[in-house]
Formats: structure tokens, C-alpha cells, sequence
């Protein structure tokens, strides 16, 4: 099976696992411990995907100090109680054990840490189908997506991968707009947390992982 791309990154949270209920409760959590009145379950979804401090900044109107705090208490229960509280799509473990078996380098560009993204992955057993972990730092000084496409890009190349025709798979506006930062296509997926609107820009959406597979291996 030959691939349109020398190299894939994927999204994780809305892409390869539904983790929503686990944010969404930490959240909550986070907001409860801080005094505050929590947000309603559709506002809370919109936190999923961005990087957390962004979306304290930007949802909750937190200043810097208190989106510190809040990412603090976030991380704690996080850890504890909501990392696994998630379910891989249908279709998905399968999809990333195609692409590994097709011999297409494979990296994860996910705007959560690092930590939590290996655990989530070792959990599921999709580990083992990636070259290449990249996420955010885990001071959130590299969480925007643009800077987590640069990394696995040169952490790709650091193994010899062809990083000359790569593509991103995701879910929300940030991995299309971080991935055109470096020239980056993407595929969107529509399964995740994103709006009809965050599609512009794509190359191609995927409304399930039979259609993202041939996007990746088109037939010729």
C-alpha cells in the first residue's frame, strides 16, 4: 500500500480518541475548586483540542496567573481520574496499524503533554504504531500547534524520515492553521469537536476512518 504522503502527524484528542468526558469533568472539577460557577457541558466542549492555557485565556478570561492556577488543579486530577476516561474511534487502532504496517513514518502532534498523551496511547495499545511522540511541553511553553508541527518535524527527520510531503490529520481550526504555519496540508476529520467551519483550508475531510484511509492511500 502506498501512501500520497512521506509522513502523516495526528492529532489525538477528537481524532484518535473521543476524550471529552474526561476533560470536560476535570474541568468542571477545576472550575469548582477555584470558586467559580462551572460552565455548561457545550461550553466545556469547546475547551477540548486547544491547548489548555490558550483556552483558560481565551473561554474562561483568565489572566495569567489564575489560568497557572487553574492548569495546576487541572493537571493533578487529570492524571488521577480523566486520562482514561476516553474511547478510541471506530475504525481508528485499525487505520494507525495500516499506516505503520505500510512503512509511512507516523507521528503524534497533539497540543496536550506529552506525559498524558504516551499514557493515553500505551493504555489503548497504539503505542507501538508511532515513530515519533510530539506534544506540548510539559511548561506549556510549546503547546501551540504550529510549534508542536515544528517538533515533530524536525524530531521525524532526526530519524530519517522524508519530512518533504507531509500531512496533518485533525479535528479543530488550530491543527489546520498551526500545520500552514510550515506548509503542512491537512485532512479534517468530522467525527471530532470541530464546526463545519473549521473545515476551510483543508485538502480533504474524512466523515469516517474508511474515508481518511483513502485519503492517505488513494487508489490509483
Amino acid at each position: 500500500m502506498r501512501s500520497a504522503f512521506s509522513c502523516i502527524l495526528f492529532d489525538l484528542d477528537g481524532t484518535i480518541v473521543d476524550s471529552a468526558p474526561g476533560i470536560t469533568a476535570t474541568l468542571a472539577y477545576t472550575f469548582e475548586r477555584l470558586g467559580l460557577p462551572v460552565p455548561t457541558p457545550a461550553e466545556l466542549v469547546a475547551y477540548v483540542g486547544p491547548p489548555i492555557l490558550d483556552s483558560f485565556r481565551d473561554l474562561a478570561h483568565f489572566s495569567t496567573e489564575q489560568a497557572h492556577r487553574a492548569l495546576d488543579i487541572y493537571r493533578e486530577q487529570y492524571l488521577k481520574h480523566g486520562v482514561f476516561d476516553a474511547t478510541v474511534y471506530p475504525g481508528v487502532a485499525q487505520l494507525l496499524r495500516t499506516i505503520h504496517e505500510s512503512g509511512v513514518p507516523l507521528s503524534l502532534a497533539t497540543s496536550k503533554p506529552e506525559a498524558p498523551a504516551k499514557l493515553i496511547l500505551e493504555h489503548y495499545e497504539l503505542l507501538e504504531y508511532f515513530d515519533v511522540i510530539t506534544g506540548a511541553s510539559e511548561d506549556e511553553v510549546r503547546s501551540a500547534k504550529a510549534d508542536v508541527v515544528a517538533e515533530a518535524l524536525v524530531r521525524l527527520a532526526a530519524i530519517g524520515a522524508d519530512i518533504s510531503h507531509p500531512v496533518m490529520v485533525g479535528d479543530r481550526s488550530h491543527d489546520v492553521h498551526g500545520a500552514a504555519v510550515h506548509n503542512v496540508p491537512t485532512i479534517f476529520v468530522r467525527w471530532g469537536y470541530g464546526s463545519p467551519a473549521e473545515e476551510v483550508g483543508t485538502i480533504g475531510v474524512a466523515k469516517d476512518a474508511a474515508g481518511l484511509e483513502a485519503l492517505l492511500f488513494p487508489r490509483s
